[in-house]
C-alpha cells in the first residue's frame, strides 16, 4: 500500500491546483475587468496654488526678543538664513522663524522645505517643514534588511506584496477616486486586486490560499456593505478636520464615501492574515488527522479562530483610536457630557470603523472555517 500514497497524493494536489485555478480564474477575469472600467482615463486635475515649493538649507540663526504679539514657544523670534536653488542659481534668503502650533523647530544645518508667496513687494518665504528624505530611506532599508533577514525568501515575497499594495493604491485607488469614481467602489475593486496579487505571491497557488481568498472577499463584500449603512444611517460625512474638508472642497471628493474606502482598505490587512490562518488550520487538522469530517475540522478551526478574534479586536479598536488621538483629546476636553462626547461626529466616524472593521473579522472566521472544512471533506 506504500507504493500507492505518492501517486494519490500527487493526484490530490494536481486536483486541489485544478480546483485553485478554476475558482481564481474567474475572479480575476472579474477583477481586472472592474480595474479596467474604473481605470482614470486623465490625471487629477492639480489644485490651483499661488505659492511654488523650494528645498533649502539653514545656514544660520539670529533670534530676537519677541513682541508681546508673537509667541516665543516654539523657535522664539528672528529669522533664518537658508540657502536654497532658484532659477538655477544658488541664493541665501532671510526668513522668519516659524511659530504657532505645528510649526517645525529648526537649528543651524536643517535641511527645510520653503513656499514661496508672491506679493507686491517680491516673494515672501516661509519655512514649513523638515526634509525628510534620507531618513526616510534609512529606516526603509532597515524595515526591509530586517523582515528579509527574518522571514529569508518569505521575507522577500512579503516586501514584493507591500510594493504590489502600494503600486496599486497609488497608481489605481486614489488616482480612480480623484477622478470623481464612487470611492467605495473603488476600494473594494483595489483592494480584490491587492488580495489576489499579494496572497498568492505570499503563500503560492494552494488550495487554502485559495480558500483564504474567497473568505476575504465575501468579508470585504460584507464590511463595504455593513460600512454603508452605518454610515447612511448615521448621517456621517466623513468631515472631521480641514484635511479631510480640503479634500472634499478643492478635489470634489464624497468624503462619506472616502471615509468608507478607508475602513474597507484598513480591514483587508487584518482579513487576509485572518483568513489565511483558519485556512491553514484547518488544513493543518485535516493532515493530522484524515479521518475527521466537516464538522470537527469546523469546531477545531473555529477554537483557534475565536482566541485570534479576541486579540484582533482590541487591535483594530486601539489601532483606529489612536489614528484620531487629538481630535478625540479635543473633544474630551471641551467638558461635553458623555452621551455628546460618545455621538460627536469625531467619535462616531471611530466607532463605526471599528465596529465596522470588527464585524468584517467576526464574518471572516466563520466563513472560512466552514468553506475550508468543507473543501476538505469534498477533495478526494
Amino acid at each position: 500500500m506504500g507504493a500507492h500514497h505518492p501517486r494519490h497524493a500527487t493526484t490530490d494536489s494536481r486536483w486541489m491546483r485544478r480546483l485553485s485555478l478554476a475558482v481564481v480564474l474567474p475572479l480575476a477575469v472579474v477583477t481586472l475587468a472592474a480595474v479596467v472600467w474604473l481605470w482614470p482615463s486623465d490625471g487629477p486635475d492639480r489644485a490651483d496654488s499661488a505659492a511654488e515649493e523650494f528645498a533649502g538649507l539653514v545656514t544660520g540663526l539670529d533670534r530676537q526678543p519677541c513682541t508681546e504679539e508673537l509667541s516665543d514657544d516654539v523657535n522664539g523670534c528672528g529669522t533664518a538664513t537658508v540657502e536654497l536653488t532658484e532659477d538655477g542659481q544658488t541664493r541665501e534668503r532671510d526668513v522668519p522663524l516659524p511659530n504657532g502650533a505645528g510649526a517645525p523647530r529648526v537649528a543651524e544645518g536643517d535641511q527645510v522645505v520653503l513656499i514661496a508667496t508672491p506679493g507686491p513687494d517680491g516673494a515672501s518665504y516661509t519655512i514649513v517643514d523638515h526634509r525628510r528624505g534620507s531618513q526616510m530611506w534609512v529606516l526603509a532599508i532597515a524595515f526591509a534588511l530586517a523582515v528579509v533577514a527574518f522571514g529569508r525568501w518569505r521575507g522577500l515575497l512579503a516586501l514584493g506584496g507591500l510594493a504590489v499594495t502600494f503600486g496599486v493604491l497609488l497608481a489605481f485607488v486614489v488616482p480612480a477616486i480623484l477622478a470623481g469614481e464612487s470611492p467605495l467602489l473603488v476600494a473594494v475593486v483595489g483592494s480584490a486586486l491587492i488580495a489576489l496579487v499579494v496572497l498568492y505571491l505570499t503563500h503560492g497557488l494552494t488550495l487554502s490560499t485559495t480558500v483564504a481568498l474567497v473568505g476575504t472577499l465575501g468579508s470585504l463584500a460584507l464590511t463595504g456593505l455593513l460600512g454603508y449603512g452605518a454610515v447612511a444611517a448615521l448621517h456621517l460625512t466623513g468631515v472631521t478636520d480641514d484635511l479631510s474638508a480640503s479634500v472634499g472642497d478643492t478635489y470634489g471628493v464624497d468624503t462619506a464615501g472616502l471615509l468608507l474606502a478607508g475602513i474597507v482598505i484598513g480591514s483587508l490587512g487584518v482579513l487576509d492574515d485572518v483568513t489565511i490562518t483558519q485556512a491553514a488550520t484547518v488544513a493543518e487538522v485535516k493532515q493530522a488527522d484524515p479521518s475527521y469530517g466537516f464538522r470537527q475540522l469546523y469546531r477545531a478551526g473555529s477554537r483557534v479562530g475565536r482566541a485570534h478574534v479576541a486579540s484582533v479586536v482590541n487591535t483594530i479598536v486601539l489601532a483606529y483610536a489612536g489614528s484620531s488621538l487629538p481630535l478625540v483629546i479635543l473633544i474630551v476636553a471641551s467638558n461635553d457630557s458623555l452621551g455628546g462626547v460618545v455621538t460627536n461626529q469625531v467619535i462616531a466616524q471611530e466607532i463605526v470603523r471599528s465596529a465596522v472593521a470588527t464585524l468584517g473579522l467576526v464574518a471572516a472566521v466563520p466563513m472560512t472555517t466552514a468553506l475550508a472544512a468543507l473543501t476538505l471533506t469534498r477533495v478526494r
